[in-house]
């Protein structure tokens, strides 16, 4: 049975163009970094929806540390919000596990596009476990926003992987798996996440 969905909207309702977003395994969906993107892609004229797969909504909830449920229901629950919100030219994606599971159910549900915050390619510290095998056959447009420092794939083991040419990788300097910079590059978390905010409005001003 698919999950009831709720959603934390942002943009106008007449947009053209809706695009979902999902979390993270360790935060839920108002986090300073969720609400950033959320809110600047509104100002772009998008409708942004938000929503909580069930273990961050049982935390939300009962306020007890839960850890992320099951890829089937990780799945599930993309799929349900897909059909939920019921748009046309949907483009779907999120945070790290968010956007992970995202491009797992892209293909079967398609949508329009795929944007993906921060790719976990592998567990970090561990660089031979990939997360990268329906990467090679992806047909959904793809964009990934990866920090150049990013500890789950950065800019030197990403380029050796063999991706689909649907997927589009944009690297943001010296950052980390949140964006965040180091102080000595001379770039803030600020410039990273705008940059990448106008690199989304971008794609999905060119998808079909």
């Amino acid at each position: 049975m698919a999950p009831e969905m709720q959603f934390l909207w942002n943009g106008p309702s007449t947009a053209e163009r809706t695009i979902l977003l999902a979390h993270g395994a360790g935060a839920g969906l108002d986090t300073p970094f969720m609400n950033h993107f959320a809110e600047r892609l509104a100002e772009r004229g998008f409708r942004v929806g938000r929503f909580e797969f069930p273990y961050m909504a049982a935390r939300r909830q009962g306020g007890k540390q839960r850890p992320p449920d099951k890829e089937p229901v990780l799945r599930a629950t993309w799929l349900a919000a897909i059909a939920a919100a019921a748009a046309e030219r949907l483009v779907i994606g999120g945070k790290s596990m968010g956007g992970r599971i995202a491009s797992l159910v892209a293909d079967e549900a398609g949508v329009a596009g795929l944007v993906c915050l921060g790719y976990p390619f592998h567990p970090t510290g561990k660089p031979d476990q990939l997360r990268v095998e329906h990467l090679q056959r992806l047909k959904t447009p793809t964009l990934i926003l990866q920090g150049q420092r990013d500890p789950f794939g950065d800019a030197q083991e990403v380029a050796t992987y063999a991706l689909s040419p649907r997927i589009e990788v944009h690297w943001l300097p010296d950052g980390d798996h949140s964006f965040k910079p180091r102080k000595a590059s001379g770039r803030s978390e600020q410039e990273n996440w705008n940059e990448a905010v106008e690199k989304i409005a971008s794609f999905v001003a060119t998808l079909d």
